[in-house]
């Protein structure tokens, strides 16, 4: 990459929101074999814009690198999600009617998660998904999926072969897309008359707030308030016509946008979260500068906590092997010395190493075995979750460990 600019308005980024300085592609998980070898680093220098207030990670690495064949997140594998997403169908069906004549096609697909939902009520679905590994689980499953990288083009076909959807939706994707004006110009091209949109994704709002630093990583390209979204999207000739809050990721929204003409009523929960967010800050550059600062005390008292157990003799093991927690760990310079392995229950992440600081990934039964006197939650936003299925450590007298918003041992 040779220029810096805003991937919206093409403006030149001259603001840092923070620099996490460089680490492996979180999901880039590494065999035994691979642990002699060279790993390659790149920048998590995050920038805003100070004309649209986007802030964005710039495309340091391709999006075909990242979301390889090889891809490690399989949605499948978090109950508290699987619940979310059947909520989610429930809902959608019950306030709009989808049934039989609708066409409900969802962006990154993942392994079919969410869809199979939708086909219990025998609503026809169609998912697209770049990851071949996660896609083929959801063929396997009978959910029909494109493998491919979702633009304008293939929105375009879509709709010209398989009919325009009634409902377009993505969940955690739409910061993930490198060109987001190719991405929503896809979903104006593939939309229905009377279509909805709905996306779901992290608030930006709540990264500032509670110091979710660690949610930044190579895959999301980028970091979304409700305003620059609102933007993007009326760029488009799309409009915003509701939107909630969502408690998951550590405080999420999700929009429902249809076509600038459609005879759909504007929510009021739109304006009065416009309203919130300017009157917040977040459509002027102050807002958006000090942050690294609160992040560097983050980073100095997990680091603290963890010098302490160590010193005093104590084994430290961490749960869930979360991109999140790649960027936690190696931006801290928590290795092997600090953490004796990590657990996680998909098993194709186990028998791994995490990137960047070589630790290895275990079966969570391993816990019950090595007894840990601290349980290290990576995935923070599933804390309660976490500790629920884990609860047992409290037979030994461990204890669990949560470094965000600010370290705390439970």
């Amino acid at each position: 990459m040779t220029k810096i600019e805003c991937r919206f308005c093409g403006e030149k980024l001259r603001h840092t929101f923070v620099n996490l300085g460089a680490t492996p592609i979180s999901n880039d998980m590494l065999s035994k074999e691979q642990l002699i070898g060279m790993e390659p680093f790149y920048s998590l220098h995050v920038f805003v814009c100070d004309q649209c207030f986007l802030v964005q990670l710039p495309e340091f690495e391709s999006a075909e690198k990242i979301f390889s064949d090889d891809y490690t997140y399989f949605s499948s594998y978090s109950p508290s999600w699987l619940e979310h997403a059947k909520k989610y169908v429930e809902m959608m069906v019950d306030r709009f009617g989808f049934n039989e004549n609708s066409l409900v096609v969802e962006l990154a697909s993942n392994d079919g998660y969410l869809l199979q939902y939708f086909s219990e009520y025998n609503v026809p679905v169609l998912g697209i998904e770049p990851t071949a590994n996660t896609a083929q689980v959801a063929i396997d499953k009978g959910i029909p999926t494109l493998v491919e990288f979702f633009g304008t083009e293939l929105g375009k076909n879509t709709a010209k072969t398989g009919g325009k959807a009634d409902l377009v939706l993505g969940n955690n994707v739409l910061a993930h897309v490198p060109d987001i004006n190719d991405f929503v110009g896809g979903m104006k091209q593939l939309l229905s008359e009377n279509g909805i949109i709905t996306m779901e994704f992290p608030h930006l709002q709540r990264l500032v707030e509670q110091n979710q630093f660690d949610t930044i990583y190579h895959e999301h390209f980028s970091y979304l308030s409700f305003s620059a979204v609102s933007r993007v999207f009326e760029h488009h000739g799309l409009r915003m016509f509701d939107v909630e809050e969502l408690p998951t990721h550590g405080g999420s929204i999700r929009i429902y946008a249809c076509h600038k003409d459609a005879a759909r009523e504007t929510c009021q929960r739109v304006t009065e979260l416009l309203t919130r967010e300017n009157e917040l800050g977040m459509n002027a550059l102050p807002y958006y500068q000090g942050y690294e600062k609160k992040v560097k005390q983050v980073k100095r008292s997990l680091l603290r906590v963890l010098i302490d157990l160590k010193e005093k003799g104590k084994t430290v093991a961490a749960y869930g092997a979360a991109s999140k927690g790649n960027t936690l760990l190696n931006y801290c310079g928590i290795g092997t010395e600090f953490i004796d392995f990590v657990v996680d229950r998909s098993p194709h992440k186990q028998g791994r190493y995490l990137p960047g600081t070589r630790i290895p990934v275990l079966d969570p039964a391993i816990i019950k075995d090595r007894k840990p006197d601290y349980l290290l939650i990576l995935p923070w936003n599933l804390k309660k979750e976490i500790m629920t299925q884990n609860e047992f450590v409290r037979e030994w007298g461990g204890k669990f460990i949560v470094p965000i918003p600010d370290t705390e041992i439970l």
